[in-house]
């Protein structure tokens, strides 16, 4: 992600040995880690799914010839704030960082010996270093995140999601606003609220936001089509201003209400809605009484639900953190207008070696990137840049941002209360993540694998008689599901009919493995650590350790044949069949060397195969729906040369359908406004390529 900051003006440019960043990839070149105790490091370019590396040892020329690279560079860098990249000899960014004083932070760097094992192993990978000075250090802050975002570098903290947060949308730029969730850019006539932790916290607020004051959330062509009010009016969820059921004053007031409302100011929303309640029992209009009774409750039991009592708090995001075991868990809370928009848990990657309030100030800066900040964040605990942090963030925002930690009065309640969330979900993610290491063993032990899987990869198809074809890769390792690594492939290869389940295997899984061979080659050579344990070399860490395989002996042998023409022989394969009439629990499960195997029912191996197995078919079918669904939506005309938006809707108006558009006539088509003799004539042979 790339991000472009208006504000953000850099005096100076400077590079040093400037190496071509090359796209990011896995290659076999990446710096050698490998597993052992407490020293970490992680990142994309290395395992997802592993959460502590250790190193060998630094090679003594390795570490000269990068202390040398940054003493020559030491002596050209100015005293001025700004952010370094560190780059190895690939031309992959090792690690950003942001100084008050260029100059005397990279010194540090040379100083090897007042360094942790960690910095030293970085500084020996070190081949060059790029700067950008900035005007002040908050916005070196502030360039640094957009950084670590954009190269993901595996020394520096990262985000492990970085999904984007749902909002309500609020769209005014039509005589009836319109209210719907939203993702993605904020673009458009309108106001957005948020964010929203999640889906679930936005479905549940527009519930109660489309009960209370009934604005529509049809598009804009299902409310210019409608003749009679939809079902929505039926249920009383919408108050059908597309048939005129209310006017354009009573639902601008309505609008104004749910602004009111989404601002933080409900009571006077309640106030207002009892005080017509009243109203209408006492002119016995008891129908119009019991529609503002339904409204009020709808609006108390919102607030009744919020887990967490943020009264007069305002707009505010509160933040916790704990740790455990070298894993910290980060809890935010999303307070707008005193309400509880929800709460989420983060699990940042970083270093065992980073202190808690390093990776809370890295995560700080990173999730504020691409996000609006509230006008308060509160924290659970004091920052060493905690003001730095007001500052970078006062910057971006049209407000000034205050970074707060609470120390007497209802916020340390609200404070603790993140605490607790976090220490809670810190414990169900270390439980969960036992639980998965365990069924990994069990794996190991009951197919006899050479080594405990880190990553298992799942594939399947999915298809209507061939139509539609798609094959899935679902991941999973020590913490989970990998979402954020699943792949999905669109069948293409004409070579085999369609429906041949054989070739579509052979064809996802010679694009997969293919792909990879291509950029990290095997191999079965096998290292030790600095304890004398073998280990397989970082070259094999992007490798799946175990396959398995939708499908019996049939997809087992077309998996095998693409791995022996790629020359692959160190990763494991399993095929599963399912059981007789398709029973749950009495899968049939094939290995390479002929064997076949069934587990006793209701045992937690099986179970977690299975999981794995429906999740594969839940991605494949799931995406082949989509699939399925695009094609069905797709319209002839965009396939006519030459057709744009304009034309195609000048065809349509005219003709009525895309239908009636491809059995037209050349003359008909000619008297089409803005289709000109050419043009109907490519329209007539694009759809009478005979004739």
């Amino acid at each position: 992600m790339t991000a472009t900051y208006s504000w953000l003006k850099p005096i100076i440019y400077c590079s040093f040995n400037v190496m071509p960043l090359k796209p990011k990839a896995n290659r076999p070149d990446t710096p050698q880690l490998y597993p052992e105790g407490d020293a970490s490091v992680t990142g994309d370019r290395f395992s997802e799914e592993t959460s502590a590396y250790a190193v060998r040892g630094v090679d003594t020329a390795n570490i000269d010839q990068g202390i040398a690279v940054l003493k020559e560079q030491v002596k050209t860098l100015p005293a001025r704030p700004g952010v370094y990249r560190m780059i190895n000899a690939t031309g992959d960014v090792l690690y950003v960082g942001k100084a008050k004083s260029l100059a005397a932070r990279v010194v540090q760097y040379t100083q090897i010996n007042r360094m942790p094992r960690r910095l030293q192993r970085m500084v020996a990978q070190t081949r060059s270093l790029v700067i950008v000075t900035t005007q002040t250090e908050a916005e070196a802050l502030l360039l640094e995140a957009n950084m670590i975002k954009r190269f993901r570098p595996p020394y520096n903290v990262l985000l492990r999601d970085d999904k984007s947060f749902p909002y309500i949308y609020l769209r005014e730029d039509h005589d009836f606003a319109q209210i719907n969730k939203h993702r993605g850019t904020k673009k458009g006539g309108g106001v957005f609220y948020g964010p929203f932790a999640s889906a679930s916290a936005v479905n549940r607020t527009l519930n109660t936001l489309q009960k209370v004051f009934l604005l529509r959330s049809c598009t804009d062509s299902f409310f210019h089509n409608r003749s009679r009010p939809c079902l929505l009016y039926q249920i009383k969820r919408c108050s059908a201003p597309c048939t005129e059921r209310i006017s354009k004053d009573d639902y601008k007031n309505l609008v104004s209400d749910a602004k009111a409302f989404l601002s933080g100011r409900s009571q006077d929303i309640q106030k207002q809605l009892s005080t017509k309640m009243q109203m209408a029992a006492e002119q016995l209009d008891f129908e119009a009484a019991a529609r503002m009774r339904d409204r009020l409750r709808s609006l108390t039991y919102i607030q009744q639900e919020q887990s967490l009592n943020a009264d007069g708090t305002g707009d505010a995001d509160i933040i916790a953190i704990a740790e455990k075991s070298g894993i910290t868990c980060i809890q935010i809370f999303f307070i707008r207008g005193g309400q509880n928009w929800g709460n989420r848990a983060v699990f940042p990657r970083h270093d065992k070696s980073e202190t808690i309030e390093d990776v809370l100030t890295a995560f700080i800066g990173q999730f504020y990137e691409d996000k609006p900040a509230p006008k308060r964040i509160l924290l659970d605990r004091s920052l060493p840049e905690q003001n730095l942090l007001a500052e970078a963030l006062s910057t971006r925002c049209d407000f000034r941002v205050s970074v707060e930690t609470p120390q007497r009065g209802q916020l340390v309640q609200v404070v603790a209360t993140a605490s607790r969330n976090a220490v809670e979900a810190l414990d169900r993610k270390l439980a969960e993540s036992a639980s998965q290491a365990r069924h990994l063993e069990a794996i190991a032990d009951v197919f006899d694998l050479p080594r405990v899987p880190e990553r298992i990869e799942v594939y399947d198809n999915s298809h209507i008689q061939g139509t539609n074809a798609i094959g899935a890769m679902i991941v999973a390792g020590p913490d989970g599901f990998i979402k954020n690594a699943y792949r999905k492939y669109n069948i293409r290869s004409t070579e085999f009919t369609p429906g041949d389940d054989f070739g579509m295997m052979k064809e996802v899984l010679t694009r997969r493995l293919g792909r990879l061979a291509d950029v990290n080659p095997p191999t079965t050579e096998t290292d030790e650590d600095a304890s004398g344990h073998e280990t397989m070399p970082a070259a094999s860490e992007t490798y799946p350790d175990l396959l398995l395989i939708d499908g019996g002996r049939g997809q087992l042998n077309v998996v095998l044949a693409v791995m022996r023409d790629l020359g692959i022989e160190d990763i494991s394969v399993i095929g599963v069949a399912k059981g007789p009439d398709r029973n749950a629990g009495r899968e049939t499960f094939y290995l390479p060397n002929g064997k076949e195997l069934t587990l006793e029912p209701n045992t937690p191996a099986l179970f977690f195969l299975q999981r794995l197995r429906d999740e594969a078919h839940r991605f494949a079918i799931g995406t082949h729906r989509q699939k399925r669904a695009k094609a069905m939506e797709a319209n002839p005309l965009d396939d006519v040369p030459g057709i744009g938006p304009s034309r195609k809707k000048a065809l349509l108006m005219h003709f009525g359908s895309a239908r009636s558009v491809k059995q037209a006539g050349l003359a008909d088509l000619r008297k089409v406004e803005g289709i000109s003799a050419a043009m109907a004539k490519a329209i007539h042979d694009h759809f009478h390529p005979a004739t």
